[in-house]
């Protein structure tokens, strides 16, 4: 099908070369479409660059669906199930910042964390700010000594603990002194973060 390939190509260019810099003509060509088959299904380069935020947002909705549900079920109401459900919440969004599908995406998220469009709203407007969301409210049972500005304030600081598996790739291969991140670096990682955020979780107020 022509949109999905279209799709991919223009999150690949738009992420690597920004909304000025990716031409319609060479995401045609990566696509092995026609420049009219992107005229045809989004009507113009904006279009497109809107449709390839929403489709961004769909596959990390996609992905991260079924683990919010189940971790939904583990948060029963108590600080040890919000404190399960954050672990198991963020290791999910690890596995994701770890996959080679999340490379583009993340060159396209990272454009828009600089200077947000109106693309931002739409990633942000949907699963980002469900999983924000979701995440401040187990921090507030987990953390009951934090204020809601403190609960938001540490939620964010969590999730950058794991967007830097993707967004710092160069960075944490350079410092852990590996050329790639395989299974066993992986697991390190995943590892770490777990015990970074239980220290977090399981701080002692002061």
């Amino acid at each position: 099908m022509a949109m999905p390939s279209i799709l991919e190509a223009a999150i690949d260019q738009f992420g690597r070369k920004g909304f000025e810099g990716a031409s319609t003509r060479a995401i045609a060509a990566a696509a092995g479409t026609t420049m009219s088959s992107i005229t045809y299904h989004f009507g113009s380069k904006h279009g497109l660059y809107l449709a390839a935020a929403d489709h961004i947002a769909q596959r990390i909705a996609e992905m991260q669906a079924p683990t919010v549900e189940r971790m939904r079920e583990l948060a029963d109401g108590s600080r040890e199930g919000a404190i399960a459900a954050l672990l198991g919440l963020f290791d999910s969004f690890a596995l994701m910042m770890l996959c080679a599908e999340s490379a583009p995406w993340a060159r396209f998220i990272l454009r828009e964390q600089q200077e947000p469009t109106e693309a931002f709203e739409r990633l942000y407007g949907g699963v980002m700010r469900r999983m924000s969301e979701q995440v401040v409210e187990w921090l507030r049972l987990a953390r009951p000594d934090l204020s809601e500005r403190e609960a938001r304030a540490t939620a964010i600081l969590m999730f950058g603990q794991t967007m830097i598996l993707r967004a710092g790739r160069a960075t944490v291969c350079r410092v852990i002194g590996v050329e790639v991140i395989d299974d066993d670096v992986a697991a390190l990682l995943r590892a770490r973060l777990r015990s970074n955020l239980l220290a977090t979780l399981r701080e002692e107020p002061t």
